[in-house]
């Protein structure tokens, strides 16, 4: 079985060291797909807290798996920052 988990999460694909307990992926995975998001920009946690207008203390929250983020806001963030930086880059 493969330690790698791969997926696509608004155009950005999203590549992630895959959980043991089924339970704990899906916290883990929106963890680290706010993390590998955020790396995308270059930024550090509070220049994207800033950027996004989200507290920092949430973000770092979500990022650590401290608390869960809802699905509709980690796709919204994945598509401003496609939309804002990958796609900019590509120009």
């Amino acid at each position: 079985m493969s330690n790698e988990y791969t997926y696509e999460l608004e155009g950005i694909r999203i590549e992630i060291e895959d959980s043991k307990s089924k339970a704990d992926s899906q916290e883990r995975l929106k963890a680290y797909s706010m993390i590998y998001i955020r790396n995308i920009t270059g930024m550090n946690r509070k220049e994207f807290a800033d950027w996004l207008g989200i507290p920092y203390r949430t973000i770092s929250d979500w990022e650590h798996g401290e608390r869960e983020m809802p699905d509709y806001v980690l796709r919204l963030i994945a598509y401003k920052v496609k939309m804002e930086y990958i796609e900019k880059r590509e120009e």
